[in-house]
């Protein structure tokens, strides 16, 4: 009976170290690679339209404006923002609906690896994700990835395929509202457009266009050089 036991041990272990060293293959590989979907485009009840795009040709207040939008902590964390799960968990404790609190990372890797809706198993595993991709990938590649994965309307995924859709031009060419009102878009991609703005999403992007001024062109720069 012992020996069976550690047999069953033996074999349990011997997969789960074998796929966690998959999975480091795998993230070392886009590290260089652009990844050719990712499990919300396989998800998608929409065609799927998708561009890649280099973050050197981007301006720099394309990734500035997603930074002051969704994460102006980015530049400071190692991929979990812990002061703002406390907060989440406190208003969760209060009887609010567990909300996101997800970083720049977190995002990039739950929309690679994961699902939508929220739960502790989902942040869990998108917490350790995110520790990983800030440890083989480093803050500029993330920032990449994401700006190339994230949805930006039904279908449209990465800043190329969305600024082409929306404004005709490339992400390249992208003015610093342009930037703006495509970064607003983030938290609900699906409902909403860069050129139809409630008045809102009009104040938002007035908001973002300020705290990306307060950051200054150059809050990125260490991490893109």
């Amino acid at each position: 009976m012992a020996k069976r036991k550690f047999d069953i041990f033996s074999r349990a272990w011997t997969i789960i170290w074998r796929a966690l060293l998959l999975l480091v293959v795998v993230l070392l590989l886009l590290r260089f690679v652009p990844p050719p979907t990712t499990a919300f485009m396989l998800q998608s009840p929409y065609p799927v339209t998708q561009d890649w795009i280099s973050i050197d040709k981007l301006p720099s207040y394309m990734p500035l404006a997603v930074v002051a939008s969704e994460d102006q902590r980015f530049p400071n964390h190692y991929g979990v923002d812990f002061a703002a799960i406390s907060k989440a968990l406190s208003q969760y404790d209060d009887g609010d609906s567990l909300r996101g609190a997800s970083t720049i990372t977190q995002q990039t890797a739950k929309n690679l690896f994961l699902w939508s809706g929220r739960s502790f198993v989902r942040k869990g595993l998108e917490a350790g994700f995110a520790v990983s991709l800030e440890t083989l990938w480093g803050k500029k590649r993330i920032l990449e990835v994401y700006l190339n994965i994230a949805e930006f309307g039904q279908g449209i995924y990465g800043v190329e395929a969305a600024s082409q859709h929306y404004f005709g031009r490339s992400a390249s060419k992208l003015t610093m509202n342009q930037a703006a009102r495509l970064a607003i878009m983030l938290p609900s991609p699906r409902t909403r457009s860069p050129n139809d703005l409630t008045f809102y999403l009009r104040q938002r992007v007035i908001w973002v266009e300020r705290q990306m001024q307060q950051l200054g062109s150059d809050y990125l720069t260490p991490l893109l050089d």
